[in-house]
């Protein structure tokens, strides 16, 4: 089995802002080109980006991986989109079977590489975590993930839930769209909805 060129791959410290955005599903084609699955919608930072920082597989899927150890960095040629993710060419990686080694490899970029985002526009990973509050100030929960559902982005929130006197974590779960958003503060950490607790 044929790995990356020597030398291509760069040993290098997972940067402290880093954020996994994708991972690598398969080859494409037969001269090198690996198939991306990224983990949002929005793919700007990574086809804008290089180096990516790449780690081995996760231990379950690990088994037989051996084309590198550790984080490394590598240098990105060309990436496109390609039908529901990427396509992209990676230095060193020229053939099929050194793309094949690949497989299930997570990739990664400093949030500080991330492209500016428009006015009222945000990356996904900037909105995990967020307190959600409405306008009477009821905290509605805090942001776990981003759905996508066609034109528009769903909020999923966690919060805590009474029921029959035990506490359990639910989940609620609100348009990401103007009608309901009033405003994304960023530096507070909050989101403030026109939503009640009971819709």
């Amino acid at each position: 089995m044929s790995s990356p060129a020597s030398g291509a791959f760069q040993a290098s410290p997972l940067p402290d802002d880093a954020v996994e955005l994708g991972r690598i599903q398969d080859a494409w084609g037969i001269k090198g080109w690996v198939r991306i699955l990224p983990h949002s919608a929005d793919t700007s930072a990574l086809i804008a980006s290089s180096p990516w920082f790449l780690q081995p597989p996760e231990a379950r899927f690990a088994r037989g991986f051996s084309a590198f150890t550790g984080c490394v960095g590598v240098g990105v040629t060309e990436v496109k989109p390609h039908t529901d993710g990427l396509v992209a060419q990676l230095e060193g990686v020229d053939d099929r079977n050194a793309a094949e080694a690949l497989k299930g490899v997570r990739i990664y970029l400093p949030r500080s590489a991330f492209p500016a985002t428009p006015e009222g526009e945000y990356y996904w990973v900037d909105l995990i975590g967020l307190d959600v509050v409405n306008r009477e100030g009821v905290h509605l929960g805090v942001v776990r993930d981003l759905m996508a559902t066609g034109p528009n982005s769903v909020l999923v929130l966690e919060y805590t839930d009474t029921v029959d006197g035990v506490e359990q974590v639910a989940e609620r779960m609100i348009p990401f769209v103007a009608a309901y958003i009033d405003k994304v503060d960023k530096a507070e950490r909050r989101i403030t909805a026109d939503w009640q607790p009971d819709y």
